[in-house]
C-alpha cells in the first residue's frame, strides 16, 4: 500500500538488440579507463566536473539522504598545500622519512609492481582535485544531527558514478587516499562530521603518460561473476 507521494517513473523502452549494444559499448569505454598519475595542466571546463558530480548526485543511497559533498579545489596554492600535507603522510607510509614504514612488507610489495610510491606530483599538476567528504550527519537539510545511513556505500557508489561520467568526457582519473586524510577536512573548511573519503584526480595524460602493465590485468567474467 502506498500511504507517501509518488510520481511515475518510465525509461524509454529498447529492444532487447539495442539493450544489449548499449551496455557492451558503455562496458568497452570503461575498459579504457586506467588510473592515470601522469598529468598535464591543460584546462578542462568547469560545466565538465559540475556535470559529473550532478551525476554522482543521482547515485543510490541510504533514505535518500544523500551523504556526499564533493570540495572542488582549482587553486594553485589549495592544491599544493594538499600536495605537501599528503606527501608527509605518504612518506611515513612509505618508510621514506628514516623510520619503520607504516605499511607492511606484503602491501608494499603489493603496490610494487604498481610502481607507487611518495611522490605525488599529480596533486599539484592537474587541473582540478575533486575531494570527496562522506557526511555521516546531516539529511538532506544538512543539519549536522539528522542520522544518515549506509553512508559508505552510498558514497562509494557515487564515487563510481563521478569516475565513469568523467571517463564518458575523455578525461583521465586516479583515486588517491592519503591516510590518515584528517588534513582535508581542514583544507576543504568542512564541518567534523563530515569524513574525507578520497581525492579524484582529474585532468588530461601528460603526452608521455604511461600506466602500469600489471594495471592492465583483469579478472575474467567467470571469475568475478556467479549465475545461480
Amino acid at each position: 500500500m502506498r500511504d507517501h507521494e509518488t510520481v511515475p517513473y518510465k525509461i524509454a523502452p529498447l529492444s532487447d538488440k539495442e539493450r544489449i549494444e548499449r551496455a557492451e559499448a558503455f562496458r568497452d569505454r570503461l575498459k579504457q579507463r586506467r588510473s592515470c598519475r601522469y598529468f598535464g595542466d591543460d584546462p578542462v571546463p568547469r560545466a565538465v566536473i559540475e556535470a559529473a558530480i550532478e551525476a554522482a548526485g543521482t547515485a543510490p543511497n541510504g533514505a535518500n539522504h544523500q551523504p556526499w559533498h564533493f570540495a572542488v579545489i582549482e587553486s594553485a596554492e589549495k592544491k599544493r598545500a594538499i600536495r605537501e600535507a599528503a606527501e608527509a603522510e605518504e612518506r611515513r607510509f612509505y618508510g621514506a622519512d628514516g623510520d619503520d614504514p607504516k605499511a607492511s612488507e606484503e602491501w608494499l610489495g603489493a603496490l610494487r609492481d604498481l610502481g607507487t610510491d611518495e611522490d605525488k606530483p599529480f596533486l599539484e599538476t592537474a587541473p582540478y582535485l575533486i575531494v570527496v567528504f562522506a557526511q555521516r550527519k546531516g539529511g538532506i537539510e544538512e543539519d549536522g544531527k539528522t542520522q544518515n545511513y549506509y553512508v559508505s556505500e552510498s558514497v562509494g557508489i557515487a564515487c563510481g558514478m563521478l569516475i565513469a561520467t568523467l571517463n564518458e568526457a575523455g578525461l583521465a582519473t586516479l583515486t588517491h587516499t592519503p591516510s590518515p586524510m584528517g588534513f582535508l577536512r581542514e583544507a576543504c573548511e568542512r564541518p567534523d562530521w563530515e569524513k574525507p573519503l578520497m581525492i579524484v584526480v582529474v585532468g588530461h595524460p601528460a603526452d608521455n603518460a604511461t600506466v602500469p602493465a600489471r594495471a592492465l590485468e583483469k579478472k575474467p567474467l567467470s571469475q568475478i561473476s556467479s549465475w545461480l
